[in-house]
């Protein structure tokens, strides 16, 4: 059985019933985030690669038609016209690592641009709202490493270890998960839990055994019992054994801030002035940004759970809505819903000034084109991103970032606009429902 069954069943159904109907005819719809989450003065897109191979691999094979058949209640011959269908039709999208809300647009005969709706809605919406949030941990660190712990925290060990390449994607410094840093080439960083400390007699008993068996750097985990005395002993230890260089203590709970002045007195009076402090412990953007302003003299923030779930905005308010059908622009009217038709270009100007057009308009003189081909016929029209291409993009775009957008509190987002020709057809597409498939509605012949 393929990915075709990690799928919404009407996806399925209607699919089906357009294969019943003949209508197979070139379709585009357009995947668009309608309005960012609350705190958000910018999107990372994300995601983009694993929709590209879920793609590239779609086929509905007869082990995926017993699945639709036995949910649906009927039987396999019933949903006959899907088998074998596979996915060969056209992907333009913004590439991975831009800061922009994610677009895409799918452009293949209409049953197949139906059936992968919900795979590509689930990538893009988790991966594209967890790499949004590292980026505003890097922002709010100030120039501080931040490293990512949130594998036992995250929903499944796939959202784990995409929560850590899309970490590094931002800027993050590494990763407690060890199949994530084998297999994108990342730095694996660790330290020890308090069951630890628990199992021996004392703590400096702890220390040291630990200190035993990896030669260093080594980081202690300071707070089990008694934090500041953790950070005396653990101090003590540290001189000892003569591994101050590179080697650190970690706080994970209580009042970071505080705790952080009082193990920087007591490591620095102890001459150990290179050993390095790391703060966690439920962390976030916000409380980054706090104890950054505060001045405390944290050098390395942990974030683990809050990120790896994305939790104060787990989710995006996206879509993926049908544009064009056999060369006809379609659109949505709903209450606060409305979508615009025909396939479409973004275009970024200076001060992220975006410009959403169609995809047949000319640039305008100070804008560069966002959406590009990265599927024809089924097949990728490149490589496989690199990690450090997606990397670069993201720097480049924040670099560029407006102030008030970068704001951890308060941010604001940069806005965009419809040009004149998708503008007009929007009033023309609207006019040609309303006149001729609304009539009765509108109480009108």
């Amino acid at each position: 059985m393929s990915n075709a069954t990690s799928t919404d069943l009407y996806e399925v159904t209607m699919a089906q019933s357009y294969l019943s109907e003949g209508m197979t005819r070139s379709a585009t719809f357009s995947l668009f985030v309608r309005i960012l989450p609350p705190d958000r003065g910018f999107l990372v897109c994300a995601g983009l690669d694993s929709v590209l191979d879920f793609l590239s691999a779609y086929r509905v094979d007869a082990d995926d038609v017993d699945v639709f058949a036995s949910v649906l209640g009927r039987q396999p011959e019933d949903l006959a016209p899907l088998l074998g269908l596979e996915f060969r039709g056209e992907v333009r999208a913004v590439p991975e690592g831009h800061i922009e809300p994610p677009r895409v647009e799918i452009t293949a005969p209409l049953p197949q641009a139906q059936l992968v709706e919900t795979y590509v809605l689930n990538q893009l919406n988790h991966q594209t709202s967890v790499a949004s949030k590292c980026a505003r941990c890097v922002l709010a660190a100030d120039g501080h490493p931040v490293v990512d712990f949130s594998l036992r925290r995250t929903h499944g060990i796939e959202a784990g270890h995409q929560a850590a390449r899309l970490g590094a994607m931002v800027g993050f410094a590494g990763t407690s998960n060890v199949a994530a840093a084998h297999s994108e080439g990342l730095t694996a960083v660790g330290t020890m839990a308090h069951s630890y400390i628990e199992a021996f007699g004392t703590e400096e008993d702890a220390f040291r055994a630990f200190a035993r068996s990896h030669p260093g750097p080594v980081t202690f985990l300071v707070d089990t019992y008694d934090t500041v005395r953790g950070v005396a002993t653990a101090a003590r230890v540290l001189r000892d054994l003569g591994l101050g260089p590179g080697c650190a203590i970690r706080l994970d709970s209580g009042d970071l801030g505080a705790l952080a002045v009082q193990a920087r007195t007591i490591l620095d009076a102890a001459d150990l002035w290179e050993t390095r402090i790391v703060a966690s412990g439920g962390l976030d953007e916000f409380a980054v940004d706090s104890l950054v302003r505060s001045e405390a003299p944290i050098d390395t923030y942990a974030v683990g759970t809050r990120i790896g779930v994305c939790a104060d905005a787990p989710y995006l308010d996206s879509a993926y809505k049908l544009v064009e059908y056999d060369s006809r622009p379609v659109m949505k009217l709903s209450s606060a819903k409305v979508t615009a038709p025909g396939r479409k270009q973004v275009f970024r100007r200076p001060g992220y000034a975006d410009l959403i057009a169609l995809v047949d308009e000319q640039p305008p003189p100070d804008g560069v084109p966002l959406l590009e081909s990265v599927m024809r016929e089924g097949q990728r029209v490149s490589e496989r991103a690199e990690l450090d291409t997606a990397r670069r993009r993201f720097m480049t775009d924040l670099a560029a970032l407006p102030p008030g957008a970068r704001t951890i509190r308060a941010p604001a987002a940069p806005k965009a606009e419809l040009s004149g020709h998708l503008s007009s057809l929007v009033v023309d597409v609207r006019r040609y429902i309303e006149k001729n498939l609304m009539g009765d509605a509108h109480g009108a012949v």
